[in-house]
Order: C-alpha cells, then structure tokens, then sequence
C-alpha cells in the first residue's frame, strides 16, 4: 500500500508532497522518496508478518488449526462446567457477577457464571451462634473499676449488673455479608444499647426479682428491630439472662434489704391470714346476734298480739253478760291465788255444820319437804 498525497490534504504540507509521517511516497524502483526521509510501514506487510507468527504456535497447517479449535472448546466446556456448585443444607448460596450480587440460593445444585466473571459464596445460616456480654474477663476487671459492660443504669438512679447472652444466627445471607463488616460486633453494640434501655425503664427491685423474663424478652425485640434497621440479615433466637444482681460493693446491704422486706412481706402474710380467719368468725357471730334479735323480736309481737287479742275476747265476754264474766273472772283469779294454799276455809252458814275439823299434819310435812 502507498501514500499519494493529493497537494493539501490533511497531512499536505502545500506542495511538497509528504505523507502523514512527514515523508514523500516511494518511487517505483525502490529508491529513495521525493523528499529523502525514511520509508512509511507497509500494512500488508505487517499483516502477513502476524499471519506467520501464528503458524508457529499452531503448526500444521489446516489440521493444526482444528486442533486448537478442539482445544477451545475442551476449555470453554470445562469452564462452563465449573460453574456449578452445591449449597448445602445449612448454608445459603449468593451469587455475584462482576463482584455485584445477583441472587440467593437455596440448598441444592445451582449453577452461576465462573470465575473471572462471576463468583459464589456460601455461608453458614442454621447454626445458632452465642456472644455472652458481661461475662468475661474484662468485666470481672470492670467490677473492681465501677464501669464495665455490665454495669447498667436503672430507672430509679440504681446501678444493676447484668450479665446475658445473646443468640443468633442468619436468615439473609446477603445482606449478612454485605450490609455489615463485623457481624459480632454489630450484635454486641446492638445488645448492649437495647439492654441499657430496657434496664433504665425498670427500677432496681423488678430488675433483680420478677421483671427477669419480661426483661429477656423485651431486649429480644428490641435487638432484632435494631438490627433490621441496620438491614444485617441477623435473627435474633433469644436472649439469656444469666445474671441481674446489685453491684458486688453493695451485695450485702441490697441483701439486708431484701431480707427485710421478706419479712415484712411475710408478717403481711401472717396478718392478713389472721384477718381472714377473725373477720369470717365475726361476721357469722354479728348475723347470729341479728338472727336471733329477729326472733325475740317476733316472738314479743305475737305474744303482745296474742295478749291483746285474748284481752280484746274477754272484754267482748265481758261487755255481753258482766255478771256471768265478773264471776268467772272472781273464780279464776281466786283459784290461782288459793290453788297453792294449804289452808281449808269451811262455811258453816252453808251446810258446813257438824263437820268434824281434820287437820293432815303429816300429809303436810310432807309437801311441805316436797316443796
């Protein structure tokens, strides 16, 4: 291939007829150009040059040239082959092209672009792991110090120290790797914070009496919805309240006052026995005394009845023959008032003459001892 420079083209220079490398074309017998500067690269001579450098690495001609072909596809296909992997019953797989993720993977053959293109990666998601706060070495340093990561404000100004454990594993595989760079740490700041908050909202008493199980679970919810704002994959499988107590300077008075208020708690306990059996006891007395004030008071309205209606027949009696009444009522009261006399009383005006007086003295003596 030759240059002609047509006057003022591109890499004209006027007239003087030069090429692009600032030279003129070559003359047809192979000497020297127009303006005696070197002579520019022929392309097709450079072409057939690489033409023959790869001769040399596929030699053979025609047949070599289907080898390496063969040989290509040998590759490519163990090359695609390699692109499939095995995501095991607790792991889940995430796939990557470019280093970017693509998509999650469950148990199972899969197969995903290889490397240098695309990438697998498998971690662990069912295995529960543990990271015990408060707990170690570096508390038990703390205790001595007053600071610590056990040492915990309370909502009425008391300092508790608590020790837990906080268990959890994966649920999104992606997210875990690529949302977060130190897992571990991540749940351990995230405890603390939700335990410190929980705690503060508790006084001292309910921290280290009763409260330990609302407190367990409501660090659990609290851990887990910090750790979904953060989007790090993590499930939180529980939360394990080993250990609720006073700091170790104040043991022995915090005890002395539980002690104190159990007793307390316990008299409560004897004096409201007491009143349960006392009270009870008196109610039934007070409505037994009710109880019988009814009937003495029923019994003196009927006999009060009673009177009156029977005085209210006599005087009826009375009012219809006072005679025959007043005699029968001169017999009766007479009757009651003599019948325990011992005296006998004998008209002689009526009939009573020539009787002989009989006076029964031993019949007599012996009422008289009866009575």
């Amino acid at each position: 291939m030759s240059w002609n420079n047509q006057g003022g083209g591109p890499w004209g220079n006027g007239g003087n007829n030069q090429g692009p490398w600032g030279q003129g074309p070559k003359k047809p017998n192979g000497g020297g150009n127009g303006g005696g500067g070197p002579n520019p690269p022929d392309l097709e001579e450079m072409l057939r040059k690489s033409q023959e450098n790869m001769k040399k690495f596929v030699p053979g001609g025609v047949g070599g040239g289907k080898l390496f072909a063969l040989a290509l596809i040998v590759i490519l296909a163990v090359w695609i082959g390699s692109g499939f992997y095995k995501v095991k019953t607790d792991q889940q797989g995430v796939q990557l092209m470019f280093g970017k993720y693509v998509s999650s993977t469950n148990p199972g053959l899969h197969w995903n672009f290889p490397a240098p293109i695309g990438d697998v990666l498998t971690p662990r998601v069912t295995n529960v792991r543990k990271i015990e706060i408060g707990a170690n070495t570096s508390t038990t340093r703390s205790r001595n110090s007053g600071t610590g990561e056990s040492l915990m404000l309370t909502g009425d100004q008391n300092i508790a120290d608590v020790e837990f454990a906080v268990l959890w594993n994966v649920k999104d595989a992606a997210s875990f790797l690529f949302n977060i760079r130190d897992p571990e740490t991540t749940v351990r700041a995230a405890a603390q914070s939700a335990m410190r908050e929980v705690i503060g909202q508790m006084n001292l008493e309910r921290v280290n009496t009763q409260g330990r199980g609302q407190i367990a679970q409501d660090a659990q919810e609290l851990i887990q919805q910090i750790l979904d704002d953060y989007k790090s994959g993590i499930n939180v499988a529980g939360v394990e309240l080993a250990k609720a107590d006073p700091p170790q300077a104040v043991i022995e008075a915090f005890n002395d006052v539980q002690s104190a208020r159990q007793d307390k708690e316990r008299k409560q306990n004897e004096a409201e026995a007491y009143r349960n059996k006392i009270v009870p006891t008196a109610r039934g007395e007070a409505q037994k005394l009710m109880q019988d004030a009814e009937a003495y008071k029923e019994r003196v309205i009927k006999d009060a009845e009673g009177e009156a209606k029977r005085f209210i027949s006599v005087y009826e009696s009375y009012a219809a023959n006072k005679d025959v009444t007043r005699e029968r009522l001169y017999l009766e009261t007479m009757q009651e008032v003599l019948k325990g006399s011992e005296k006998v009383i004998i008209d002689s005006e009526k009939g009573g003459s020539g009787v002989v007086p009989y006076l029964p003295l031993p019949e007599l003596q012996k009422r008289k001892g009866a009575n």
